[in-house]
């Protein structure tokens, strides 16, 4: 999905649970993709909404992707940018996909979300967010991207414990959301990152003793080393085949 084009390419990464200070990236990176030889030669952005702060630390996994993509890349001028508010479920994104995606002209977005609309309904439903809206939701903020003239790769959201076999207490809830941005991104024909399954299939082999967390996570939910890594490899695969 990355351009062979000598152009400027920039990946602005964010999402449901992660923390982005969008104003001190631009401020580190002095706001080059706004230069004047970056209008000149067009400029194609990424932006993943990812899942936890962590993912642009040092060992996150966007950090990581930076990393690579760089590597891979040295004729082309990748910029990897991290946009994620944290607790965000898809009603926040509709409200500032305008503001915070579409105002920064991506070429290419990657979407990660979900695990807030299905985890803080565990005990209130009406904290989360229903299927309904959820999928509605994600596909008005997909069209908006699309309209924008961005291209746009689907994630499905991971996990909310680790545990084998549907032993956790949101999977069954968690499986059907994945379920929906899997036949959403088969309805728009989007490049799908199917999180939800790699986590999965990875925890069969990799969590004999059947931890709840302590793999890919910390606390059930927010990825630890092995599981920013994890999900870096994972995304690479979609945007970097």
């Amino acid at each position: 999905m990355i351009s062979r084009s000598r152009d400027v390419t920039r990946f602005i990464i964010g999402c449901g649970v992660g923390v982005y200070d969008g104003n001190d990236v631009d401020r580190k990176r002095g706001r080059r993709g706004k230069t004047a030889s970056s209008e000149k030669r067009g400029t194609d952005r990424f932006f993943r909404r990812f899942d936890h702060p962590g993912g642009i630390g040092p060992k996150g996994y966007v950090t990581l992707i930076k990393k690579v993509l760089a590597e891979k890349h040295k004729e082309l001028e990748i910029e990897v940018f991290g946009a994620g508010i944290s607790g965000n479920k898809v009603p926040d994104l509709q409200g500032r996909v305008e503001r915070d995606v579409i105002a920064k002209k991506p070429t290419l977005v990657v979407i990660y979300i979900g695990i807030n609309d299905v985890w803080h309904g565990e005990n209130d439903p009406t904290k989360g967010t229903s299927p309904e809206k959820f999928a509605a939701g994600l596909k008005e903020v997909i069209g908006k991207i699309n309209a924008a003239g961005a291209r746009v790769a689907l994630c499905t959201p991971t996990v909310i414990g680790e545990k084998k076999a549907g032993a956790n207490k949101l999977d069954e809830k968690l499986d059907a959301y994945a379920e929906l941005s899997r036949k959403l991104a088969a309805e728009l024909k989007l490049p799908l990152c199917d999180l939800r399954k790699a986590f999965l299939d990875h925890l069969k082999e990799h969590n004999p003793e059947n931890k709840e967390s302590g793999i890919l996570t910390g606390d059930r939910v927010h990825l630890n080393d092995a599981g920013n890594a994890f999900v870096a490899e994972t995304m690479l695969k979609t945007i970097d085949p």
